[in-house]
């Protein structure tokens, strides 16, 4: 995504797919297995993976579709805990699988060790906090993520972090975004958005945030968020030690 040239002074980042993934949906799927005392081949844990990754894990693409008698749960599956659980054990146990695999997926994903950092994610931070740019966290999330973030040595970002289900009201939704930046002390004008899913990431847009589009890769892989850092600091002039000059 083209962005035009700007003074950004703090950078939001969303969550899933933008900083992290969740563990790769077969290693879910076997360690849940594995928690419950089940024996699954290898071949049944690729096959399960596939057919829950469809029916809609947190944290993973959206899916497809939504069972109609489910759609009204998952509406509001980012603003409250139990809503969050509910609504994903009753799309993962739509698949046939053992009984309390879909429960013991779901639980994982609210432990840090379900979250798998981008490559580039720590060394994005890290650049932007060095530099005196402020960094903050919104995210569309039924539970609290804070201590996931600080398992993983993001503290920056749970110290501003702005969660949908604290919020009560979940991106595209401008509040959630003129609350992130209230946080922050920061303005729409000098303001990054850093996101994966073009709609709700996208809501910041609408507020004159300027944002930037990243398809969720692979647990682990390199994510492209050097490009936040090239469109943060194209325009600061450089240090003496030839980084951009801090704020």
């Amino acid at each position: 995504m083209a962005l035009a040239s700007n003074q950004f002074d703090a950078v939001l980042f969303d969550f899933a797919g933008t900083l992290f993934a969740p563990q790769p949906a077969a290693t879910q799927v076997a360690l849940a297995a594995e928690s419950l005392g089940l024996t699954i081949t290898p071949e049944d844990c690729g096959r399960l993976a596939g057919l829950f990754e469809a029916a809609g894990m947190p944290g993973a693409a959206y899916p497809q579709s939504v069972p109609e008698q489910l759609r009204d749960l998952y509406a509001v599956r980012d603003l409250g805990p139990d809503a969050h659980r509910a609504a994903y054990t009753a799309l993962m146990s739509t698949v046939h699988a053992p009984a309390g695999l879909a429960a013991a997926i779901y639980e994982r994903i609210r432990l840090a060790a379900g979250w798998v950092p981008y490559s580039d994610a720590h060394t994005t931070i890290r650049a932007l906090v060095e530099r005196r740019i402020v960094v903050g966290l919104v995210s569309n999330v039924g539970f609290d993520i804070r201590p996931i973030l600080i398992a993983h040595g993001m503290e920056q970002l749970a110290a501003h972090a702005t969660l949908s289900f604290e919020q009560g009201v979940s991106k595209p939704d401008v509040a959630i975004f003129r609350r992130a930046l209230a946080d922050l002390g920061a303005t729409p004008s000098n303001t990054l958005m850093v996101g994966d899913h073009p709609l709700a990431d996208g809501g910041a847009a609408a507020l004159g945030v300027q944002t930037l589009i990243l398809s969720m890769s692979a647990p682990g892989a390199r994510h492209g968020l050097d490009q936040v850092l090239e469109l943060v600091f194209a325009d600061r002039p450089a240090s003496r030690d030839g980084n951009s000059a801090p704020l």
